[in-house]
């Protein structure tokens, strides 16, 4: 890897132009993201009557937007020969219909049917454990004619144990606003999962420290090699880090005045040496579709002003919010930096 900027592909390979890789149970879903979204468009208030909304009509705007989102889904993993892609855009809305429903549920101004909400909560949680498992499958399957999956999130690890991700998603904001958040690298482990921090040392620098298994973290110093507002940001390691990570954000405006398309992609290359050989094994562990989960909590954080948990672990038997943010806040917040 040189010191030089590197010219980034565009959008990751999402879909394989190999035969059919659907089950019936991915079909069920394409199918019944298309039904969903019909009835939240086509039939709103009644919807919103079957989960426990006393006020139907002050959402009816909100599920149209909801119901549009599950046609898109629908269509991608109906029309897709291996819809990788879209069965995680689908467990991006499941986080968003999830805090949608969980805010519905503790506002006390508002008279809905608890237990109608708590059913469709649980209802959701089932649903999205389902699409995770098929987006986990069609993640992990791979191509026997290139050894890596090329439907996935994670463009494969070459020899020399560099380790590639890659990601897209479409944001409901404009340009400025996603750069606004990506400028200040320090903004990056509030999304990006596998980092634990990255802090400023001025001058383009900046000091990152990467989660790793076991407990462990890597760090390394890195600087900013090209800065475009509001399109293009790419950074890189120190020539004497052990670590050689390159990175870069692209943003695109979206057609038909959707917003913006995110393009993220991130690449750790070890250099020589035992410890560059241990640091390589440790990147090597990142999971594939990693990347697409971080910009799905940028999305999040953006459009909800909230990065929504939606685990349902033991401790916690319904979803919740990590750090709630109103929305007009962050991008105060971000306005400020």
């Amino acid at each position: 890897m040189t010191n030089a900027p590197r010219s980034w592909k565009g959008a990751p390979e999402h879909y394989s132009e190999t035969p059919d890789w659907k089950d019936g149970t991915t079909k069920f879903l394409g199918w019944f993201s298309i039904g969903l979204g019909l009835a939240e468009i086509f039939a709103p208030r009644q919807v919103a009557k079957l989960v426990g909304i006393s006020d139907e009509d002050e959402y009816v705007g909100t599920l149209r937007q909801f119901g549009v989102r599950e046609i898109a889904a629908g269509l991608g993993i109906l029309t897709r020969p291996k819809p990788t892609y879209w069965l995680w855009s689908r467990v991006g809305g499941d986080a968003i219909d999830l805090a949608w429903l969980t805010r519905r549920l503790r506002d006390s101004e508002e008279d809905n049917d608890s237990t109608k909400l708590l059913a469709a909560i649980t209802a959701v949680l089932g649903v999205t454990a389902l699409d995770i498992i098929q987006g986990t499958k069609l993640t992990s399957e791979k191509l026997p004619s290139t050894g890596h999956d090329e439907g996935s999130f994670q463009v494969g690890k070459g020899d020399d144990g560099t380790v590639r991700l890659e990601a897209q998603v479409t944001v409901g904001a404009s340009p400025a606003e996603c750069y606004e958040f990506w400028k200040n690298l320090e903004n990056l482990p509030r999304v990006v999962g596998h980092l634990e921090s990255v802090r400023t040392l001025g001058e383009g620098r900046s000091h990152w420290k990467a989660k790793a298994p076991a407990g462990l973290s890597v760090e390394w110093d890195a600087e900013v090699i090209e800065d475009r507002p509001n399109e293009y940001i790419a950074w890189h390691a120190l020539e004497h880090e052990q670590v050689d990570n390159l990175g870069s954000v692209t943003f695109v405006p979206a057609p038909g005045d959707r917003g913006t398309e995110i393009h993220l992609e991130m690449e750790y290359h070890p250099r020589g040496g035992a410890i560059g050989a241990r640091i390589a094994n440790l990147f090597k562990k990142i999971p594939q579709g990693a990347l697409m989960m971080d910009l799905r909590r940028f999305k999040q954080l953006i459009e909800l002003g909230e990065v929504v948990q939606s685990d349902a672990t033991a401790s916690r038997k319904m979803p919740h919010p990590a750090q709630p943010n109103a929305t007009n806040e962050l991008k105060s917040e971000l306005r400020a930096q």
